[in-house]
C-alpha cells in the first residue's frame, strides 16, 4: 500500500463526523452499493457472517423507524442486522452476548468511512426501540437490528469532537488508571 492510500485513510478517519441534517438530492445507487459492500467485507468471528442489512428509502418506513427527524430526511437508511443462528451455532452465548456487537461494530464503522469517502454524511444510531424497528421491518426472533444509519449528502459541517489526548488512553504493558484519572480531574479545575 503506497504511503499516499494511508494518507487518505487516515484523513478519511480523521474527518468522518456524525452529520444529522443532510440535503434533498438523492444518491445514486452505484454509492449505496459500495456502501453496502464496504459493510459486508467487515470481519467477523470465525467468519460465520452474521451480520446482514436493510437497506430503506421508502419515505413512510424512514419516518417510522426512528423518532429523529433527520432519519427520515435522509436519501436512504440502511438498518444493520445480526441473524443470531449464525454466530450461536457456533459460540454460545458468547457469540450472543459479544461477538454480535464486534461484527455489527465492524460493519458499521466500514459503511461509515465509506459515505465519507463518497462525499456522503451518515449517523451511527444506537438508540432506537427495537421491537419497534423488528416488528416495522418484519424481523423473526432469531435477527436483531444493531445500528440504524442514516445517509445523504450533508448539510452541515460539525466541528471536530473534542477527544482525550491518546497519550492519556494508550497504557503500556499494564493498566495506568491514574494518568486518564489526573486528565480528567484536570477538566472539573
Amino acid at each position: 500500500m503506497s504511503s499516499n492510500s494511508v494518507d487518505t485513510i487516515f484523513e478519511i478517519i480523521l474527518n468522518r463526523r456524525s452529520i444529522r441534517s443532510f440535503t434533498d438530492r438523492e444518491i445514486p445507487e452505484s454509492a449505496l452499493m459500495k456502501i453496502l459492500e464496504a459493510g459486508w467485507q467487515a470481519p467477523s468471528a470465525g467468519n460465520r457472517q452474521p451480520v446482514e442489512f436493510i437497506l430503506i428509502k421508502d419515505p413512510s418506513i424512514k419516518q417510522k423507524i426512528s423518532a429523529q427527524e433527520f432519519v427520515e430526511e435522509a436519501a436512504a437508511v440502511i438498518v444493520v442486522i445480526v441473524n443470531l443462528e449464525r454466530t450461536t451455532s457456533r459460540y454460545g452465548d458468547r457469540g450472543e452476548k459479544m461477538y454480535i456487537y464486534h461484527d455489527s461494530g465492524a460493519a458499521v464503522q466500514n459503511m461509515l468511512l465509506m459515505c465519507k469517502a463518497l462525499g456522503l454524511g451518515s449517523c451511527w444510531i444506537g438508540a432506537f426501540n427495537d421491537e419497534r424497528v423488528s416488528k416495522l421491518l418484519e424481523l423473526p426472533e432469531h435477527v436483531l437490528p444493531m445500528a440504524i444509519i442514516p445517509i445523504g449528502y450533508p448539510n452541515e459541517d460539525p466541528e471536530p469532537p473534542r477527544k482525550i489526548p491518546l497519550d492519556k488512553i494508550v497504557h503500556k504493558d499494564r493498566y495506568e488508571e491514574t494518568k486518564i484519572k489526573e486528565y480528567l480531574m484536570s477538566l472539573v479545575d
